[in-house]
């Protein structure tokens, strides 16, 4: 169920989202709309979403507004640890305000960097870009032309360790999420340990299939009638994260691979850029290997 309240005339510097996730009773809507009230705040808008209202999971996002939030929003957290032990809530609350810096890898091929840069440019994509890492340097010019700062960090076979340690510092303290623009390179476990459920991949194919190289030859062999794009959180499991979004697109035998390999691009870049807007937007709630989206 959605419900929007209010949101003409919207001032984010006092405007704070919370996501809540719970086992699914009575009175956990009821209960929370009644603190954030008392508290002062003024709910804007509301998303829900129970598994099964006998013993499932439940999912709630509040947005909500303020007066002097920066100095409201820590008594709200302190207070309403309460009610998150009554219900068994894992919950967090985010400031509107406030910016997530994204740090960007890519190897060679640019479409997904690129529809990034121009969202960003926009003003469509509301994040800092504090980075791009790539193990290339086609893209230096591009992207130093936006202004943002762009490392290159060459990997081989006997320098995999040393390129960890590299993207680890590199991203320290200046990334809330790090965006795989199509970067051709298995991402390490400490690695994705440092930011779970905070680095988005794009997947060349609508997920399970057509996983490993050369996924356009591979449909088109197979005569596909659909061809997709799967954008996920990275786990351990390759290619095996909560998928965030998916989307398609019908394809006949007059289809070349080149005219597939032009398709999936176009779809590649639109999922990816939705997946990482509703990132920053926090519409993503994570609850073991699936997700539920409030979009």
């Amino acid at each position: 169920m959605t419900q929007v309240l209010n949101t003409s005339n919207r001032n984010f510097e006092n405007r704070a989202r919370m996501l809540i996730a719970c086992p699914d009773r009575p009175g956990i809507v009821a209960t929370v709309s009644q603190f954030l009230h008392e508290h002062g705040a003024n709910i804007v808008q509301s998303d829900q979403f129970t598994m099964n209202p006998e013993g499932g999971m439940f999912f709630i996002r509040f947005e909500f507004d303020l007066n002097n939030l920066e100095q409201e929003l820590p008594i709200i957290v302190e207070d309403f640890n309460r009610v998150a032990d009554r219900f068994e809530m894992k919950w967090s609350t985010f400031r509107a305000s406030r910016k997530k810096r994204l740090a960007i890898f890519v190897s060679k091929e640019d479409h997904c960097l690129m529809e990034i840069l121009w969202q960003w440019k926009s003003g469509d994509l509301d994040a800092d870009i504090s980075m791009v890492v790539s193990n290339h340097l086609d893209m230096k010019e591009q992207v130093e032309s936006f202004g943002i700062p762009y490392y290159h960090v060459p990997v081989t076979p006997d320098t995999k360790a040393e390129v960890e340690r590299k993207h680890i510092e590199l991203v320290s303290g200046q990334a809330d999420l790090i965006v795989l623009a199509r970067y051709m390179q298995i991402i390490p476990s400490k690695f994705i340990e440092e930011f779970p459920n905070r680095i988005i991949n794009i997947h060349h194919s609508f997920l399970p299939a057509f996983i490993g190289g050369s996924p356009y030859a591979q449909a088109y062999k197979r005569g596909v009638k659909i061809i997709g794009a799967t954008a996920h959180y990275v786990t351990e499991e390759l290619d095996g994260g909560p998928i965030i979004e998916q989307d398609v697109q019908r394809v006949t035998h007059r289809d070349t691979v080149d005219h597939l390999k032009r398709i999936g691009r176009t779809i590649e870049k639109v999922v990816l850029a939705r997946a990482i807007k509703w990132h920053l937007e926090d519409r993503v709630l994570v609850h073991h290997n699936k997700t539920v989206v409030f979009n």
